[in-house]
């Protein structure tokens, strides 16, 4: 079994998430660096993914309640009230993929979601993201919405979490998640 693959975002990082998410702007929404702080002032998780010591990705966790002003994680605040933790982005450096550490980082995403019951996040339908929907549908999450115009659909996706549930859906692995 893999280790602990991430770790708390700290200053020194934030110029290499900052490149790795301008590399996959087309499926995430763009990042400054006054965005990139407010997202991780809002963020229950702000965290790197690590490979054999390298930073190997980053991923945004948002709970419940906070400042966030993204039109997904709005919608999902007024179904679930309290009862989820949205994954906002998740973004594998390309040189990182087909190690696993999407699932890896997944299972401990789900594991820490299970105290709220469900962890919810959306994937880009227009244009499509096949590779992340298949892996997203293989981890057990349901489409529950779509939200978006004509070019730029999000499929809306949830995953109910319990103690037993976290982290035993089939393993796959996709790179990145969309996040606007």
């Amino acid at each position: 079994m893999r280790s602990r693959v991430l770790r708390p975002m700290v200053d020194a990082d934030l110029d290499t998430v900052l490149a790795m998410n301008a590399a996959h702007v087309e499926l995430l929404s763009p990042l400054d660096p006054g965005r990139l702080a407010d997202l991780r002032r809002w963020a229950d998780r702000a965290d790197v993914i690590v490979d054999e010591g390298q930073t190997a990705g980053f991923v945004l966790v948002f709970g419940p309640g906070t400042g966030y002003d993204s039109v997904n994680y709005r919608w999902f605040s007024q179904r679930y009230g309290d009862g989820f933790d949205y994954l906002d982005r998740i973004v594998i450096d390309d040189r990182f993929r087909r190690r696993g550490l999407a699932s890896a980082v997944y299972d401990e995403i789900e594991a820490a979601a299970v105290r709220r019951g469900r962890l919810v996040l959306e994937v880009n339908l227009e244009p499509a993201n096949e590779p992340s929907l298949a892996f997203h549908r293989g981890r057990g999450f349901a489409e529950v919405g779509t939200l978006g115009p004509e070019g730029h659909r999000v499929s809306l996706m949830a995953k109910a979490l319990s103690a037993e549930s976290a982290g035993s859906a089939e393993r796959g692995n996709a790179g990145v998640t969309s996040g606007r």
